[in-house]
Order: structure tokens, then sequence, then C-alpha cells
């Protein structure tokens, strides 16, 4: 069905104008001169001709059929416009028109009737609040844009009309291409998962770029998103992640804007690299678009700068690469056909006299060394720099290999022919050696994806009805908060180990009840009013005999009525005393685009004061836990480090699974905290030592 938005066979422009100060007419001009060789039909009701096109007063005057409606007109006559598009079978629309959910009363309601006749037509639509859409292959101009971009590999979706201008100047300057550009506007019909799908495995898309103010649907765009990671990178670029730019992109587009940590699991989990800056966000295009992909983390560098090559040395340590260690072979090569004072080790140090002979020679026998992935090369201009013909051996020399190669030119004044040269033989080049290690890095984060095996998601047998159950009665009973009795019912039901308890209902109960489970115990009154108990002093800790159990229920029984009248007391909760172990937190908070959003920290100091805590969307695979847990810069400490006892790694692991599925099996939760999870040494398991279950 996208078909007909980007590859139509006629366009009829509804708005057109024939003067030149009205958006209609740029747009009608602009698909005009791009070169589209459909037809194009200009829509206005008072003139017979515009930019020697004849124009007809309406597209059902049209003669044969049209693929394509472009609307500029006021918001008011859309929907009109809609129907007669509908009537005369258009089947794909750009609405430019602003004045919809971007303005939020009545315009919401615009949209959703403007959303209502596309679905009734069997139309797709891109908009409203659009900038338009550029294909560089069909030639297809089909928005306001000041200019048409070169043809070049980079397909971009950006939420902003405004940034696609700005993209587009800059682009233009540096001669950067790209197959498809599009403006979502308003996303009321095709969105970023749209588009995902529509460009997967797209031939002339070597890479996708996205500017993000909100996401219509998380879990379709995780899903997407996986599929297409597996074959093309995705890199986006997020804005509104802090309190005062959410209520920006509110405004702009009228977006709900997501947690930020939700985010940044789910751009994790699907594989997206995400872009901190613009400058990035065209880092990562630029080394995609013409670099072959790298197959491993180990990469050399050559300079004609010792400090430089020690800060990309620094850079590639910080980046999760690591520096090659070159072959017998590769010394040699570099001995024999280099200065005595050159470095003949990574990095390969050309001195500063080095002319486009050195660098040749250090990059064949860099490259050809199976020990190297990629390859950066560094250049401060010399006096004795041949600065252009370094450019062209350095570009020769990358095109006889298939491993990536990436250069920094530092400096400005000199430059100017050697950076046209490389930009024009498509080598990436990056102001500061940083950028350059930034941008290879990002490439084998997107490699070591594409060599994940597929998933494993554990589905533990579970009595579901019974679970629902319980949290109908708590409806039914006007509660949005699980009791203590309800909390350990729903866990024990998904497998989640709680301690052993019994309810006493009497001093002599209780002592008995102490005897079975064995002393010392805790004890704690069971009240559906009474949420904050140790506040009351209706909790004991460290029950040691039968003599202090029945003085413990009287107490315990005595605070509850006292602290809290008429609360309805159920007895006194007797419960084994669980031995110490490593403190560890488990939390979700249902995402409102996104799901159910998987925190896992160690309790305590470790989360409140050092937020060291790793966040992911559920569900969660066995892979994606394994991943999580080992994210804490505490997990040291659970292997042990420091003399410290290590603790069932496996048991947190399969904890966090089981209350993945709980939390997307039971979409009634909005909250659940397992705080602490008490988890003893490797093989003796963990428990839920206190929970906390939040319902819709």
């Amino acid at each position: 069905m996208l078909q007909a938005i980007f590859a139509p066979r006629s366009v009829a422009v509804i708005g057109a104008s024939p003067d030149p100060n009205r958006i209609g007419h740029t747009v009608f001009k602009n698909m005009v001169e791009s070169g589209y060789t459909g037809a194009v039909f200009p829509i206005h009701p008072q003139v017979t001709s515009i930019l020697g096109h004849r124009a007809y007063p309406s597209v059902l005057a049209v003669p044969g059929p049209v693929d394509l409606a472009v609307l500029a007109i006021p918001a008011a006559h859309v929907l009109a416009m809609v129907d007669e598009c509908g009537q005369k079978g258009v089947r794909g629309l750009v609405v430019i028109t602003s004045g919809f959910k971007e303005i939020g009363g009545e315009g919401k309601e615009l949209e959703r009737q403007l959303i209502s006749r596309v679905r009734a037509y069997n139309m797709r639509m891109i908009g409203p609040n659009s900038l338009g859409l550029i294909d560089t292959y069909t030639r297809l101009n089909a928005s306001f844009a000041g200019l048409m971009p070169d043809t070049g590999n980079i397909a971009l979706m950006s939420q902003s009309g405004a940034i696609c201008t700005a993209i587009l100047d800059w682009s233009k300057g540096q001669g950067i291409g790209f197959s498809r550009f599009v403006s979502l506007g308003n996303k009321a019909d095709i969105d970023e998962v749209a588009l995902l799908h529509a460009w997967n495995r797209d031939p002339q898309s070597k890479v996708i770029l996205a500017y993000l103010e909100d996401i219509s649907d998380g879990p379709a765009f995780i899903a997407a998103a996986r599929e297409v990671t597996r074959n093309t990178p995705v890199v986006a670029i997020k804005s509104g992640t802090t309190a005062a730019g959410s209520l920006a992109a509110a405004a702009h587009t009228g977006s709900l804007a997501g947690s930020e940590n939700a985010y940044e699991a789910a751009f994790a989990q699907c594989g997206i690299l995400r872009a901190r800056t613009v400058n990035e966000l065209f880092d990562l295009a630029v080394l995609f678009a013409s670099q072959p992909l790298i197959q491993g983390n180990r990469v050399a560098i050559v300079t004609n700068s010792g400090g430089m090559g020690i800060i990309a040395t620094d850079a590639v340590a910080h980046g999760g690469l690591t520096m090659s260690s070159f072959s017998p072979v590769t010394i040699a090569c570099l001995h024999e056909r280099l200065p005595p004072s050159a470095n003949l080790y990574n990095p390969i140090d050309l001195l500063g006299d080095a002319r486009s002979d050195r660098y040749e020679v250090a990059m064949n026998a860099a490259l050809a060394d199976p020990a190297v992935d990629g390859l950066i090369v560094l250049l401060t201009p010399q006096a004795q720099s041949d600065l252009v013909c370094t450019a062209e051996v350095i570009a020769a020399t990358a095109a006889r290999y298939t491993k990536p190669v990436v250069t920094s030119f530092m400096g400005a004044y000199s430059l100017g022919a050697a950076l046209e040269v490389l930009r024009t033989r498509q080598i990436p080049n990056y102001t500061f050696p940083e950028r350059a290690v930034q941008s290879l890095a990002a490439m084998y984060r997107h490699y070591e994806r594409t060599q994940r095996p597929a998933a494993i998601y554990r589905n533990y047998a579970v009595p579901i009805e019974q679970v629902r159950a319980i949290f109908a009665a708590a409806r039914s009973a006007g509660r949005i908060e699980l009791n203590e009795r309800e909390v350990r019912l729903v866990l024990a039901a998904y497998g989640l180990r709680v301690p052993v308890s019994r309810l006493a209902r009497s001093p002599d109960e209780a002592a008995e009840l102490g005897t079975t489970l064995g002393y010392p115990v805790v004890m704690k009154v069971v009240s559906p009013d009474i949420l904050l108990k140790s506040e009351i002093g209706a909790v004991q800790m460290g029950v040691a005999d039968a003599s202090a159990a029945r003085e413990s229920f009287t107490l315990i029984d005595y605070r509850a009525r006292k602290y809290w009248p008429g609360a309805r007391i159920r007895g006194v909760l007797v419960q084994e005393l669980v031995r110490p172990g490593r403190e560890v937190l488990i939390a979700v908070n249902r995402d409102p685009q996104f799901g159910p959003l998987v925190a896992l920290g160690l309790s305590g100091v470790y989360v409140e004061v050092f937020k060291d805590v790793a966040f992911r969307l559920a569900p969660l695979s066995a892979q994606e836990v394994h991943a999580q847990i080992r994210e804490l810069r505490a997990y040291p400490l659970l292997r042990g480090a420091g003399g410290t006892p290590p603790a069932d790694i496996a048991a947190i692991e399969e904890t966090v699974l089981r209350v993945s599925q709980l939390v997307v099996d039971c979409p009634e939760i909005v909250e659940l905290d397992l705080n602490p999870l008490i988890v003893h040494g490797p093989g003796e398991g963990a428990i839920v030592l206190d929970a906390r279950i939040l319902v819709q």
C-alpha cells in the first residue's frame, strides 16, 4: 500500500497555487522541478494553469487515476477534500496542513475525523502537520522543503519538519545523500512502525535515521525494530527526555513523552543505536552508508602524531573496542618499509614528516592483518604533509579491503581540498579522533546485534485464573493495593518463594505456630486496612520463644487497635525468620507507551544513593536478563568481589523472568516491588521478604 506513497504513477497537489508566497505553490513547484516522471495535476478551483500545467477545479475532474494526493489547504477544507480523494480512488495522502492534534481541543477532534475517513476509504496517509516526503530514486518531492537532497542510501524519518529542512540544508553542503526523506508530522496514520516495515531490506537504504518526539505504539515499535535491525542499522535521536523537553514535545506534535528509562531500555533491547546529538546521528549515518560492516572489535590506528595516537587509544579502551595485536608478519613488513624511529606496534606512528607513501605502507600492512577488524587513520597537517595525495591514497587503499576505514584529519585552514577528496571517495572523516572511535564502536554494537541468537522466552506453567480471581476480588472491594495475603498468593502462584507463615487468632495459637515453624519468628498484624505496619509497632522481629510469642500477639493487637481505630483485624501472622543474605530490589512500573518496565538493583544505598539500577522492558528473554544483571556496577559484589560471599545469580535471573511473565500475563498490575529479595549463596536460591502490588 505504501507504493502509492513512495512510487506513485500520478500525483495531484490540492491547494496548488500560482502565488509564489503560498505553500501550495512551493509544493507543486518542487514536484515539477524534482525530475519526477509521473503525471502531475495541480488542483485549484479558480485558475486554469499553474507553472505550465493544466489545473483542475477538483481531483474528481482529473482524467485518469490519481495514486497520491498532497493537501496544502486550510484545515477546515481537508475533510471534504479527503472525501473527494476517496471517491476518486486515491490510495495515498500527504497532508501538509496544520491545525490538528497539535493545537488540542477542536484540532484533536478534527484529526479523529480525518483518520476515520482515511481508514474508511482504505487509504494511507502521512501527516497531518507535515513538511511532506521526498524519494530521490523516483525523484518525488512532495514537500515544501527548500532543497532536493542528493541521491544516497540514507533513509530519514522525522517528527519535526523544521529539523528536516535544517538537515537538508546541512547535508547538501556536506554532500550527504538520502534515499527517502519523510516528515511524519502528527503520525495520524503512517508512523515510525509503518516506515520501519516499509524500509526493511530496502535496497536503496543502507541505514535508517529517526528523529522522534514520541512513539505511537511501544510494543509494535519494539517488534518492528527487532526485525529490521537484524538487517539494517537504525539510528535514532529521541528528544523530550527531560521534564521541560517532554512539555515542549507535547506542545509540538501532541506527543505523550514516555519515561526516559523506558526509551533507553526499548532502544537497547530492539537493537536501535541511540544518538545523543544530531552530530552523532550523522556521524553514524555516514559511516554505515559508506563503509562495510565491521566484523569484530579489534581496531588499528595509523597516525603521524604520537599524541593523537595516544588520545585515540584511550578512546578505544573507553568505547568498548580493543587495540589489535599485530602478527609477526605485519611487524616485519612495517619494520622493513618504515623509518627506524617509527612505532611499529599499534598505534602505528609514522612520525611528523610522513607523506602518503608511509600511510600506504601502514594501511596495507594493518588491513591485511587478520587480527584487524577496522582502521582509524589520523593526520595532523605538517609542513611535509602532502594532504591531497594522502587523502587519495587512503581512499584507494581502503577500497581494496572489506574492512571499515575512518579518518580524522585534524585542522581546518589547510585541509579543504583533502577533505573534499575523502568526501567524494566515501571515506568518513571526523574532526577529532574520539568521534571516529565512537562511531566504529557503535558499528560494532550493531554487528553484535546481528550475531545474537534468537531470544529464548521461558513460559512457566501458572494457575493464571486463580491469580486473576485475586485481582478481581481486590477491584470489587474498591482496593488498588493487594493485601499481604493476596500478594503472597500471587507470588507463590508464579513460583516465587515467600517465607512460610501461618495466621494466629489468639496468643496461644501464635505460640503453637511459632513452635511448628521453629523459633525465632517474625510476627505482624494482618489487616486489609493497615498498610504501614512497622510505623505503628505492629511488627515484631526475632520473637524467640512461646512466651515471647504470646506477649507479641497481645502487643501487636493492642497497637493496631489503638493507632488504627476501626481497622478490620484478621489476626497476627507468624512467619519464619529468613536468614540474612544479599538484598536485591526488583521493581516494575507500567510505562504508558512501552508497558512493564522492570528495574533491577541491589537494595538500599546502591539504589537510593548510587542509582545503580538496570532497566528492561517485559517480556524479558533469558539473554536480556543475563545482560541486565551484569549491567549493574555492583555486579562484582554478587560474584563475591572484595571478600563478600557470592550470591545465587541464577536465582536472581529466574526471579526476574518469573516477574516478567507475571506483569505480562496480568496487565492489571501497574506497580510491583519485591524489596528486598533475599539471595543466598550459589544453589541456595532466593526468597521474597517483602512485596507490594498495585492494580488498576
